[in-house]
């Protein structure tokens, strides 16, 4: 579907103004595209097409340290398909996932607001970090998203007053992971999911001490659309909005018949971008170590100048002296010291 359809489709009147005497064309109008976009959507469901578009195989731009990389194809292709106005993220650390979020909308130049939550201090499941990893996150997001996207810092319940309710098309959860914490942020939040909301969940594939999440995925996973990546830790994808997309609404249903194939496809383009962070690293670990090299390479250059100089200081001094010495040694041998024994002999005597 082009962008176009998507505006004048909403899918739920209150995005449009019906009022006037054109009301009966623009709602007579909504209703023909959406009608098309489903048959269209559904017509694609046996295929790859319900799926996958040309955004799945889009390369992130800032790759960053993360357990999050076998999901950014998924995550261009949800940008692409729920075209969403409002993104928020609980839990952005590096900033991985969002800049991704922000990297689609920007490539399929959505009308969106986005939004990154986080205390940028970490935990006890994230590790504590320092200042350096929030400036990281804003730097690239005022060099590159700052017209619609805000960082938010504080804990997740402190900015639920600054985005409105029922505003929000596409949420990703990923505080902390813990049960409790999972199940608290969820309900809090669901009161902002618009008729057209996607929620996603990342590690619902990990079962150690302290993540609950798969345990929440359980039991929330029947009351909904849904459907569960594996690989990567493992996401969860939930259609809580009662007027989905189509394109998501076809996706539902694609991945349901056929949902090895989509997990196997995803997983491979997820293992391409984490080729692609360990290309990135290994790029950076080079570039790291050339430059200590050329530091190691200078340092010896000058630790070499430096005994260079000291050498010639050295014999500097060597040679004044062996000056002295020889001015001493012409002195002993002169007509006037000889001459002049015997009184340095009795003034020796002489002394007490």
């Amino acid at each position: 579907m082009d962008r176009a359809t998507y505006q004048i489709s909403p899918n739920s009147y209150d995005e449009v103004d019906l009022r006037g005497p054109r009301q009966a064309w623009v709602k007579r109008s909504i209703e023909e595209a959406d009608l098309n976009n489903f048959a269209d959507a559904k017509s694609s469901t046996n295929s790859s097409e319900a799926w996958l578009r040309a955004s799945s195989y889009w390369k992130p731009t800032h790759i960053t340290t993360s357990a999050w990389l076998g999901h950014a194809p998924f995550a261009f292709w949800l940008v692409d398909a729920v075209r969403p106005r409002s993104i928020v993220e609980l839990g952005t650390h590096f900033g991985f996932s969002y800049f991704v979020f922000c990297e689609a909308a920007h490539r399929l130049n959505l009308e969106t607001r986005a939004y990154a939550l986080d205390t940028w201090q970490g935990d006890d499941q994230a590790g504590i970090y320092g200042e350096e990893v929030f400036d990281s996150v804003a730097a690239i997001n005022n060099s590159e998203y700052s017209s619609f996207s805000t960082l938010l810092r504080g804990l997740f319940d402190d900015s639920l007053p600054s985005i409105a309710d029922g505003s929000v098309d596409l949420l990703h959860i990923d505080g902390r992971h813990g049960y409790e914490d999972i199940t608290h942020d969820f309900e809090a939040w669901l009161p902002k999911m618009s008729s057209r909301g996607v929620v996603i969940f990342h590690d619902i594939a990990e079962r150690q001490d302290g993540f609950g999440v798969w345990k929440f995925w359980e039991e929330v996973e029947d009351q909904y659309p849904s459907f569960a990546f594996e690989h990567s830790h493992g996401l969860g994808v939930l259609g809580v909005g009662k007027i989905l997309p189509p394109t998501v609404e076809a996706f539902f249903a694609a991945a349901a018949e056929s949902p090895e194939q989509v997990r196997a496809a995803y997983e491979s383009l997820g293992l391409e971008i984490e080729r692609l962070a360990e290309l990135h690293h290994s790029a950076q670990n080079a570039e790291a170590l050339a430059m200590n090299v050329a530091a190691s390479d200078e340092a010896l250059r000058q630790a070499q100048a430096e005994l260079r100089e000291a050498r010639a200081r050295f014999e500097s001094a060597e040679a004044d002296t062996v000056g002295l010495r020889q001015q001493l040694l012409e002195l002993q041998t002169s007509t006037s010291w000889t001459l002049t024994r015997p009184f340095r002999a009795i003034s020796a005597r002489l002394k007490p």
